[in-house]
Order: structure tokens, then sequence, then C-alpha cells
């Protein structure tokens, strides 16, 4: 059931959040809102794999 949910955020995510990977985003100088959002995909992917 937590799986499925996480999943469909997973997609949701896809569709709504920029990637930054595409953009060549520089750890060292990304903001705090693009680091947040970097944690926030890495936490939903892990709990939609897991």
């Amino acid at each position: 059931m937590k799986q499925s949910i996480f999943k469909i955020i997973a997609k949701l995510n896809t569709l709504l959040l920029p990637s930054l990977t595409k953009k060549r985003l520089d750890l060292a100088k990304a903001s705090k809102f693009q680091l947040a959002l970097i944690g926030w995909r890495y936490f939903v992917t892990t709990n939609a794999l897991g």
C-alpha cells in the first residue's frame, strides 16, 4: 500500500518538478530550495523502490 502511494508521487514528481540533472546542476552551487528538491526526490524514489 505504502509503496504504491510513493509510486504515484514519483510519477507526479516527474511531471511537475523540474529535472535538475538535465540542467547539469552543480551541487556545490545549488540553492537551498534545489537541495531540498533533490532530497525530496531521493526520499520518494527510495520509498517507491523499497
